[in-house]
């Protein structure tokens, strides 16, 4: 029979009781397994005593009026940048004094311009990121010592520092031109891809903690569900001929495997979408506009062994969290045979993977909880600025030595904000 190996993984990870952990509290009677080697040492560093950061006191225009004006930004996927201020304000590794600071932070929201529909325009952040490091470079002496070097940013839009949503116009945008000394701090990862500089560090897109907490189930509900996915296959909208939204990866799915029994897909997103992943044995992370989504971090929450499509994504903290073991990648062409590819994977390999998702350590590395907590992904951040610690002597430049080009990017980027 087509789907008799599935049928022993299908028994063995119904039983399994380790489906809904939460990333705040776990049961003793649930098995987990600790990330073996560097990677687990990585997860577990604590960043205090290792960084000194200085957080610039800009005009409350770049930032805390913008939230004001729209409070959904507290909720959306890109609002790590409004909670990674407010962490950064109370840290212990938190300076007053930049002369000890190892680490320079602008705190610029530029992705808090939502359409109605919730979605970000990104076509004014360059001009308040030109604004916001324009004065910094004004009124403090740091920023024009390295010429960014030393400073890092949010920017957690589709396409990074590109600031578009569609990959073709970000790709002929490229990275802000003043930022190509900064670490950006992205939800953006692509290997060999324009929006993503060396030394850049993927993180998570935010996902409402409490949120998902409320939707906790028990823990020994068995996982009755094979292949789950709620979303579009399709954005007519954007893309009305079809093959460039997802490069074509999620309308294979859907064209493939609608009527498969073993595939629970479908465009309409149920209040039990939460309590759906918990019954889920895989849970699809396919690309859209961007590589990421939402799904990666609510699959590892839920304990559903996350299926990546998305040739080359640099998935977060990849340097501390073990993708390859948790995970299963298949590559876009290979979209059609995903029922043969998850059906071949031994049960022992999947009850391995549910063991390390239901890692507290893991869970917690993809959240920004509100307050933080050791471990989140707060403190993954600050483990990567710390690891890239010390500062190598080329960074800082010569007395008169400019490489930035002030005037370089569309001439639209270069208006007053």
């Amino acid at each position: 029979m087509k789907y008799r190996s599935w049928i022993l993984i299908f028994l063995a990870a119904c039983y399994l009781t380790l489906s809904t952990i939460s990333a705040f509290r776990l049961s003793r009677s649930q098995p987990t397994e600790r990330i073996s080697g560097s990677a687990g040492d990585v997860l577990d560093d604590n960043p205090v005593g290792r960084l000194k950061v200085f957080v610039y006191e800009l005009p409350s225009k770049y930032n805390k009026k913008i939230l004001q004006k729209d409070p959904r930004c507290l909720t959306h996927m890109f609002a790590a940048e409004i909670y990674m201020q407010r962490f950064l304000l109370s840290s212990p590794v938190r300076t007053l004094n930049p002369e000890e600071a190892d680490w320079f932070y602008v705190p610029v929201y530029t992705t808090c311009d939502l359409t109605p529909n919730g979605l970000p325009l990104p076509f004014k952040s360059p001009r308040m990121m030109r604004s916001a490091i324009q004065l910094i470079a004004s009124n403090w002496p740091y920023w024009n010592r390295t010429e960014g070097a030393d400073h890092f940013f949010v920017v957690p839009h589709d396409f990074g520092a590109c600031f578009h949503y569609q990959e073709e116009k970000a790709i002929g945008r490229g990275i802000l031109p003043l930022l190509q000394r900064a670490t950006l701090v992205q939800t953006f990862g692509q290997r060999n891809h324009v929006c993503l500089k060396e030394g850049s560090i993927t993180v998570p897109p935010y996902a409402p903690p409490q949120k998902m907490q409320s939707h906790l189930i028990p823990g020994k509900t068995p996982r009755s569900i094979f292949v789950y996915f709620r979303g579009l296959f399709y954005d007519v909208g954007n893309d009305p001929e079809g093959g460039y939204y997802a490069r074509g990866a999620r309308a294979a799915v859907w064209e493939n495997f609608k009527d498969n029994p073993l595939f629970d897909i479908s465009t309409e997103h149920p209040t039990t979408y939460y309590e759906d992943m918990q019954r889920a044995i895989f849970c699809l992370c396919p690309l859209g506009w961007a590589p990421w989504s939402p799904r990666l971090v609510e699959a590892v929450i839920f304990g559903c062994i996350p299926v990546i499509i998305a040739d080359d994504i640099v998935l977060p903290f990849a340097d501390a969290i073990p993708w390859e073991d948790i995970g299963v990648f298949v590559d876009e062409k290979d979209v059609p045979y995903l029922d043969t590819i998850l059906t071949s994977i031994p049960p022992e390999v999947i009850l391995r993977k549910q063991r390390l998702l239901a890692n507290p350590s893991m869970k917690q590395a993809m959240l920004f909880p509100q307050p933080a907590q050791p471990g989140d992904a707060f403190h993954q951040v600050l483990n990567g600025l710390a690891r890239k610690l010390p500062h190598d002597r080329s960074v800082y430049l010569r007395p008169g030595e400019k490489l930035l080009n002030w005037t370089a990017g569309p001439v639209a980027d270069l208006k007053p904000w």
